[in-house]
């Protein structure tokens, strides 16, 4: 992968404390959220305040995919990660971000689709 993104971090467990960042889906446990914010979000600063992990982040979330190479996955495009770093995603998520995170996506400059409403 000549020119990659770093890659995110590997989710350290599996279990209950895993979270996936509301506008990107990356997946990591919440402390990883705390500790390193989101790899892909870095305008949210998670690291610097354990509120917005809780508010960026959701632990409710559909299935996870591994994307080394995002650039030439079929299906980091079919599911709009292309762009980011290579992680683990979740494939789906039914929360949208706050209104204050979505205004910070405006400000940033930066694209944020809301889940669709079933």
């Amino acid at each position: 992968m000549k020119g990659a993104a770093q890659p995110a971090q590997i989710p350290t467990s599996f279990g209950n404390e895993l979270r996936a960042c509301l506008r990107c889906r990356l997946v990591k446990t919440y402390d990883q959220f705390r500790e390193n914010g989101c790899e892909n979000c870095p305008f949210f600063k998670m690291d610097e305040d354990s509120d917005l992990v809780n508010e960026g982040t959701t632990p409710n979330f559909n299935g996870i995919i591994s994307v080394m190479d995002p650039d030439k996955s079929w299906a980091a495009k079919w599911l709009r990660i292309s762009r980011f770093v290579p992680g683990c995603y979740t494939l789906a998520v039914s929360e949208a971000l706050s209104e204050d995170l979505q205004n910070i996506c405006e400000d940033e400059r930066v694209q944020y689709v809301p889940p669709k409403r079933v």
